[in-house]
């Protein structure tokens, strides 16, 4: 697996990531906890060095599994995890809340969960228009200076809040939503933002929520627990006009001789080289195919091909529910 560094930070991740949510939440009923470590354990052994979780996430289950999956290689993989939703101790959720005590016991919540001494990278998961971006770096800084954080993060925060916090403390990465089918980071300033401060960006979705691996059609019925009932993106019809961008991918695929998910991942991974995406899947097959994508050359003129004729593909319908993207700046 080819390695990548997040920036001008010394944190250096596997080119593609995982994605651990979908182990957990928001794509169905959980995985068993013992399928969800082998998949996890099946990522390291092909060379993934870079686990994505979060306190949310269940919630605290997917730590606890990401966590027992990952003690026997704790030297070798990088682990981030997130603050920022109110969570009460039996999962009952308040909003947002990121005041800096509430960081601090996060922060130690999920140490015990991950069962780590230090947390990687820990991102905002979501920002909290109540409490002042320089605040919650500060909090943050102080847990790095004690040894309880390496790095810091932002999740879907615009250009001026992540130009803000990494005055206080470097911003090592950024994740939001980017795909083909999703270019707000290109179009609201936050790619520019990270590039100008040398921060590196963490593509969540990179296969639109399964969409682009061109398996999901217009007749697809997902559970009834899946957020996908939920997002405008994903209604029927949407789905039908929004199959000109599948089948744009699976015309490159196949003058690749690829896969549809590994030219999204490829495309990703060629547009800037500190930008390491996390795809996540419950299969092994899935898993081995999304890895593949590190290996598809796409040359300049591949990519010009993609960029003119996803020009003139409209995405219908909005990426996620309203609701869940008034919690979102970018």
């Amino acid at each position: 697996m080819r390695k990548r560094t997040l920036g001008k930070s010394s944190l250096e991740v596997s080119a593609l990531g995982f994605g651990c949510m979908g182990l957990s939440a928001n794509y169905g009923p959980p995985m068993e906890r013992h399928e969800g470590i082998k998949i996890i354990r099946a990522a390291v052994e092909r060379g993934v060095s870079f686990f994505d979780t979060a306190e949310a996430y269940g919630p605290f289950a997917n730590e606890e599994l990401v966590g027992e999956a990952l003690a026997p290689f704790r030297k070798d993989v990088v682990i981030a995890t997130k603050f920022g939703f109110g969570i009460q101790a039996d999962g009952t959720r308040y909003g947002l809340d990121s005041r800096p005590d509430h960081i601090r016991q996060v922060a130690e919540a999920s140490l015990r969960r991950l069962n780590v001494e230090t947390i990687d990278l820990l991102y905002q998961h979501r920002v909290d228009p109540g409490v002042p971006i320089e605040d919650v770096a500060g909090a943050v800084k102080e847990l790095i200076e004690q040894g309880k954080v390496r790095h810091f993060g932002l999740s879907e925060a615009g250009a001026e809040t992540i130009r803000r916090a990494h005055s206080v403390q470097p911003v090592t990465a950024v994740q939001s939503e980017y795909s083909l089918w999703t270019r707000d980071p290109e179009q609201n300033g936050v790619l520019a933002a990270c590039g100008e401060s040398g921060i590196g960006f963490v593509p969540f979705s990179p296969l639109g929520a399964g969409f682009l691996t061109g398996k999901i059609g217009t007749g697809t019925e997902f559970h009834s627990t899946d957020f996908r009932n939920a997002s405008p993106r994903f209604r029927p019809e949407a789905r039908a006009a929004n199959m000109a961008l599948v089948d744009l991918l699976k015309r490159i695929a196949e003058k690749k001789h690829a896969t549809p998910a590994q030219i999204a991942l490829a495309w990703l991974l060629a547009q800037k080289p500190w930008i390491a995406p996390i795809p996540g899947t419950t299969k092994l097959h899935r898993l081995e195919e999304n890895l593949g994508a590190v290996e598809v050359e796409l040359t300049p003129e591949d990519l010009r091909e993609i960029e003119e004729a996803a020009s003139k593909i409209p995405i219908q319908g909005a990426r996620l529910p309203e609701a869940v993207l008034k919690m979102s700046e970018s």
